[in-house]
């Protein structure tokens, strides 16, 4: 069983899908629908600073919240920074990998899914 628990539907396409094409049908495999709570990396902010007259925040990024417990049999597609947040402690965690593109450059799905190690 694979959860999606980003906040997008996951399609997967057929390694051969060429980019550059709005039709969403062509090559389409399968979707995985999300979860209701997608899984979200805890932010804290620490402060401000001003490089050359841009403000940028200090944060920090802390413990994942809205995943389950590791399950035999599941896996779960979570966004980069989740998976490699968790990737030394977690073999559950798949992200979308070659990513399929619209005409506009948009993401709308992907080839493969892949498991950071």
């Amino acid at each position: 069983m694979i959860l999606n628990l980003t906040p997008h539907p996951i399609r997967l396409y057929s390694p051969d899908r060429p980019d550059g094409i709005d039709d969403l049908e062509p090559g389409l495999l399968r979707v995985i629908d999300p979860e209701p709570t997608p899984a979200r990396l805890d932010t804290l902010p620490l402060g401000t600073e001003y490089r050359d007259g841009l403000r940028v925040e200090l944060v920090s990024y802390g413990h994942v919240q809205g995943i389950p417990t590791q399950r035999d049999g599941v896996s779960c597609v979570v966004s980069l920074p989740v998976a490699l947040a968790l990737a030394p402690r977690r073999g559950d965690l798949l992200v979308p990998y070659r990513e399929v593109r619209n005409a506009t450059g948009t993401v709308i799905g992907c080839r493969q899914l892949a498991q950071p190690v």
